[in-house]
């Protein structure tokens, strides 16, 4: 998502799974407003988040791989552009004390919201709220089910004052709109989109299998068979998305699902951009320890970027940690730009080869920044049991499966997040915000990878 930039996310007391499959959906008229509600900052993940622990040094005793529980979250500079678009001193707090009123409210500006979206073919109306699976400073995730149709999915829903607030409305806007371009087997799907007068929903696939540093925190490191697996599904949706001239531009294991098949998934689009070959960004944008050492230097960035970040996701893998870490954002930053890398003589000749190419400080030295872009990553000796066409068709059944009962299964997620009450928190509405967000909704056609694997 767009930036979190508190370093503290949870309460010290770990959130255990739910172990209830079978949660009962409740329509948006059943749920209420509290006054009091708090929010926190958060990454916003469909999936579980661990408990804090301490950071001690840069580098472990590799004999023995320990997972880092502390985290840093997603930031970015701010975006001027918005903040000259909107007043945030005309901002009017509006409470309601419950959602059927809000929604009745909200629908009051369907007018002049169709007069910017011409179409409103989705809403609120359509989704029984079943499970809050994540929460943040912007708003929520929910488990819901459509009314029509009785599938799941997992609904985004983003105060748009905060956003605003923030000057993250481009962000927002930007997110939504790479969505809607993306169809690939290892990519969260983004089905629709809409807004209301307080609020922006954007509504994806559920994937249940919970978040890859869950599964991280649960084995402490994954085998090289079974992190290649992984890493191949997240090369092949990185080369997707920089072949459609897009960066993510915030790797990490918290933004990686899995669902119930085991397969990884690539998700939050919050920070991601769509880039020109020959030009190059100057946002200071990311999660510490993944950002590369140009972007930390503020020389500007392009898709050479993602590649580092790989690179620290697969180093994570193997090593159950990030290899610069420890103490606060500038010492971790400083350690990306000047420290060496130290390789755990436990991993294979090829893996070694592999980071080291990823983890070049120099952006044009490093692989998958050449003339055959994304090809040389995936012509690497670590990949040479990986058959791309069959990979990119999920035909190559990862070792390791979650548990998984079912599409309503929440039990990968934790119970701090779906043992929330099914609830909204007052929202301010800005003079014209609908103008601001025109044309967010959004129905994904028919026709996607899912339903058409020829295309692959």
């Amino acid at each position: 998502m767009v930036s979190s930039q508190l370093t503290a996310l949870m309460k010290n007391e770990p959130c255990k799974s739910s172990k209830n499959h079978s949660p009962s959906p409740l329509s948006p008229l059943d749920v209420v407003i509290p006054l009091d509600d708090v929010e926190v900052d958060f990454s916003d993940v469909f999936g579980p988040l661990p408990p804090h622990a301490s950071n001690d040094s840069c580098y472990e005793d590799f004999d023995k791989p320990a997972v880092i529980y502390s985290r840093s979250h997603s930031l970015v500079g701010p975006s001027p552009s918005v903040s000259q678009l909107t007043s945030l001193s005309k901002l009017t707090i509006h409470e309601k004390e419950d959602l059927h009123d809000m929604i009745a409210e909200e629908h009051g500006s369907i007018g002049e919201e169709l007069s910017v979206d011409k179409v409103q073919s989705v809403g609120l109306e359509d989704f029984d709220f079943m499970k809050v699976v994540g929460k943040g400073a912007f708003g929520k995730v929910y488990q819901v089910r459509k009314r029509d149709t009785s599938e799941i999915y997992a609904m985004k829903v983003v105060r748009k004052d905060k956003i605003l607030e923030k000057n993250h409305a481009e962000y927002m806007k930007a997110e939504r709109d790479i969505l809607t371009k993306i169809d690939h087997p290892f990519v969260v799907q983004l089905r629709y989109s809409f807004q209301t007068k307080y609020r922006l929903y954007l509504v994806l696939d559920f994937v249940n299998g919970g978040h890859l540093f869950f599964q991280l925190h649960r084995h402490g490191l994954f085998r090289e068979d079974l992190a290649r697996i992984y890493a191949a599904e997240i090369v092949s949706a990185v080369s997707h998305l920089h072949a459609n001239g897009i960066m993510h531009r915030d790797l990490k294991p918290e933004n990686i699902l899995l669902d119930a098949d085991g397969h990884a998934l690539l998700t939050d689009f919050g920070l991601a951009k769509e880039f020109d070959m020959n030009a190059r960004s100057n946002s200071l944008c990311g999660t510490v320890e993944y950002m590369s050492p140009e972007i930390i230097l503020g020389k500007g960035h392009d898709k050479a970027a993602d590649w580092w970040s790989v690179g620290i996701l697969l180093f994570e893998m193997l090593t159950g940690q990030p290899p610069f870490r420890g103490g606060n954002r500038e010492k971790i930053q400083q350690k990306i730009v000047k420290e060496k890398m130290k390789l755990p003589a436990y991993l294979s000749s090829e893996a070694h080869s592999l980071l080291k190419a990823l983890l070049q400080k120099e952006p044009s030295n490093r692989l998958g920044s050449g003339e055959m872009g994304s090809d040389e990553v995936k012509r690497h000796k670590w990949f040479k049991p990986i058959n791309w066409k069959k990979l990119e068709s999920r035909e190559i059944q990862p070792s390791f499966r979650p548990e998984v009962a079912g599409d309503h299964c929440v039990a990968n997620f934790d119970k701090c997040w779906t043992d929330m009450p099914l609830t909204e928190s007052p929202a301010s509405s800005p003079n014209g915000s609908i103008t601001l967000f025109q044309r967010f909704t959004y129905v994904k056609p028919a026709t996607s990878f899912l339903e058409n694997q020829s295309l692959y």
